[in-house]
Order: structure tokens, then sequence, then C-alpha cells
């Protein structure tokens, strides 16, 4: 694996993980997607301060650079992209934004991030070219906001989900994990509970008072949200709508914790008779 600061030692046509480091199985996995899919893959190490609400945020994020160079390097990537944040924001660079979508559910609580993470994807791909990007389903509203980035204005990058990868417990893979003590970690299992709960609901209405019925049962984790929505529009999602997810996110003593699930499809009332 070759390690570059700059993408101007990067030739176009790669697929490409962007990463903001503290790598896990779950990166490993996306890395290992890529490698099937190309011969050269390209992974970015790059903490985007622009998706960040507060600096405390900032400081606290994770950064684990020689275990992400070892996870990197045995699990397929070619090249490892560390550019400095004057290669990503030159002075004249033009901040994007997400529009109304980015403005609900995880950008309602966290005011501007989304406008950063499509501001930083768009300059990674206006860097370095790929022809195809992998980005993880757990941050499914990420990964929608790119899907429609790309559609819009990259018409040539084929954007790639790869499915959540989950400890034996079932709680998703995640970088902010490691900052969870051992009862927090363990109270942290309550929203993989409550997404199986939701997921084997016949009726929306149900599946949500499930979810929000099992979160309040754990002291330590604080719900933000517990919804069902269209998976094509993110509007709130009825019996009648034939792509549900369930999507949920809460606190524990400051940590972020996100999720989503795909619902069952015998879930939806077509109206047939």
């Amino acid at each position: 694996m070759k390690i570059v600061t700059s993408a101007a030692e990067l030739a176009d046509g790669c697929t490409f993980i962007p990463t903001m480091g503290a790598l896990h199985a779950g990166h490993a996995s996306l890395f290992q997607m890529a490698k099937a899919k190309s011969d050269f893959v390209v992974a970015s190490i790059f903490v985007n301060p622009l998706q960040f609400e507060n600096n405390n945020d900032l400081e606290l994020y994770p950064r684990t650079p020689d275990r992400d160079i070892e996870l990197a390097s045995s699990a397929g990537v070619t090249h490892l992209w560390l550019p400095q944040e004057s290669e990503i924001y030159p002075a004249n660079f033009l901040k994007k934004s997400a529009g109304s979508i980015g403005e609900i559910f995880e950008g309602a609580n966290r005011i501007g991030h989304f406008d950063g993470v499509v501001t930083v994807v768009s300059r990674l791909f206006d860097l370095l070219r790929p022809a195809h990007a992998i980005f993880g389903e757990k941050d499914f509203q990420q990964l929608f906001l790119i899907k429609t980035l790309a559609r819009e204005g990259y018409k040539d990058i084929e954007i790639l989900a790869a499915p959540t990868m989950r400890e034996s417990d079932g709680l998703a893979l995640s970088s902010r994990n490691i900052r969870l003590n051992e009862s927090e970690r363990k109270a942290a299992t309550v929203i993989y509970r409550a997404l199986l709960a939701a997921r084997n609901n016949s009726k929306i209405e149900a599946a949500r008072a499930a979810m929000q019925e099992i979160c309040s049962m754990e002291p330590l984790f604080k719900l933000d949200y517990a919804e069902i929505i269209d998976e094509d529009n993110f509007a709130t999602a009825t019996d009648s709508t034939p792509n549900q997810r369930a999507i949920i996110a809460g606190w524990l003593n400051g940590v972020r914790l996100i999720d989503n699930m795909q619902m069952k499809p015998s879930t939806v009332n077509t109206g047939a008779r």
C-alpha cells in the first residue's frame, strides 16, 4: 500500500472509500468490497471540521493513525490518501447545501452537519474523480444525500452502498463506540433491539411505538428520534409505503449513536385483495 498526501499523486478512475479514520471492521468490509470491484482502491482519512457542530466533539473524535494504516493495508487498500486541510479547503472553496433533507432528523439535531458532509465529499470527488465510491448504509441519511449529490453533479461516479456491519450482539460498528465504557456499551444494544421490534411489527404506528417503548426501558440511553421513513424521499412512512426503513438516534453520556434497518417487505400493506 502506498501512502500519499496529495490527490496530485493519484490517477483518476479508482474505487474510493472516504473515511475520517478510527478504522474498524466495518471500514475493512468496505475496503474488501472495493478490492473485489477494482485493482485500484483509494481510501482517504480526513477528519472533516465542517461536519462537527461543536469544537469539543471534533477534538474528541478518536484518532488511531498507526492502526488505521495497518488495517487499510491488510484489507486491500492500494493507496491511502492523507490530505491536508489546505488541499481540501483552499481559500476560494464553496460550501454546499444539503437542501431540505439535510435539515431533518440528523440535520435537525446537528445543525450544518450535512452541509459539511456534502461539501467535503464534493471536494474529494473534484480532486480525485473516482469511478466508484463506497459508503455504508449505517449512515443512511448521509448515503441518501451523497447519492443525490452524485446524481446532480457527478453522474460519472457510481455510488455503491455497503450493508451495516454489526457486533455479535447487534450493535452497529462505529468509530464512536470506543468512547463507551462497559455499562454504556451494554446499554447501546437497546438500539438494535428497538430496530428489531420495529421490523417485526406489521403496522407503522405499532412499530414506532415499539421502538420508543424499548428505548424508554434503558435509563442510560436518551432517545432523540425513532421513526419509520420512506427510503425514497425521507417522508414519514405509512402502511402503504413500499420501501420503509426504521431510523433511530440517541445519546449515551454525550456519545451520539445512530442506526437504521430496512423493514420487512411483508409489513407493507399494498391494498391488494
